[in-house]
């Protein structure tokens, strides 16, 4: 007994701590020019921190703007990957990183990164070349959770087309239950431990109040992350409208690495655009 006490006391603090949701690093991967991408660094505030993005410019003139949301791990240079190819079909995109991960300053928390979807927000709604008609949010993994949560409450809910989010989860006390669960260490205290995340940002609270702005729902049935059944409950929880994409044999959040998922999202940015 003594023992799974000690091992307890020692897994507390690396499960309760903000390691086991974020992920940052300052290393660069890649850059826009290795895409051929014209764009700008943007430098914005978030609550006294300096942030740093990147902004894609689309090829034509623009048929939107798409705000894009990372996960939780590396950095933009790691992750545009996921938006490299829309400025080619006519949309801006803003990607930009967190505090703490990449350029960006200050140290990840959940409170922080929401202000700092807040902020990015309020940096795209204020730029004179923005078409204020046509903003998309797009968020995978945990970046998507953030938006699910941030766009509830934000003023310019009425204001976006729509919001994408890709592999994301429900609660963020769930998915950490459910990792928790994969290690033979941590299997036995997957559920004491999962109390200490702090899950006051649970997405499947939020995803209610974002209605009548529409969601699309994107997962994987062979995501080895977070497993599909997250978003069939966020849908079943959204109110219309909204839409749930089941795709195969596709990685957590790898969907638009292919072409045939690059086209489908087009024809709904199309569908949802402000003509």
């Amino acid at each position: 007994m003594k023992r799974i006490l000690r091992l307890i006391a020692l897994l507390l603090p690396l499960t309760g701590c903000s390691q086991l949701i974020f992920l940052p690093d300052h290393q660069q991967y890649t850059t826009p020019d290795l895409f051929h991408l014209q764009s700008e660094d943007v430098y914005f505030q978030s609550n006294g921190e300096r942030l740093h993005g990147w902004w894609l410019h689309a090829a034509e003139p623009p048929k939107g703007t798409i705000v894009f949301l990372h996960g939780n791990a590396q950095n933009i240079s790691s992750h545009i990957g996921s938006v490299y190819w829309l400025p080619s079909h006519g949309y801006d995109v803003f990607l930009f990183d967190y505090r703490g991960y990449g350029l960006s300053e200050g140290a990840p928390d959940l409170p922080g990164v929401h202000l700092d979807f807040a902020a990015a927000l309020n940096y795209v709604f204020s730029r004179h070349d923005v078409d204020k008609r046509n903003v998309f949010i797009f968020g995978q993994s945990l970046g998507a959770a953030v938006a699910l949560v941030g766009t509830a409450t934000s003023p310019y809910k009425d204001k976006l087309r729509a919001i994408i989010v890709e592999g994301t989860f429900s609660s963020y006390r769930t998915v950490a239950r459910e990792k928790l669960g994969d290690s033979w260490l941590t299997w036995l205290f997957q559920w004491p431990l999962s109390f200490t995340i702090n899950d006051d940002y649970r997405p499947i609270d939020a995803i209610p109040n974002i209605s009548p702005t529409p969601i699309l729902l994107i997962h994987s049935d062979s995501d080895e992350v977070i497993p599909v059944h997250h978003s069939r409950d966020l849908f079943a929880a959204a109110r219309e409208p909204k839409s749930l994409w089941i795709i195969n044999h596709v990685s957590h959040i790898h969907a638009f690495t292919k072409p045939e998922y690059q086209n489908q999202l087009l024809d709904y940015l199309h569908s949802h655009e402000s003509k």
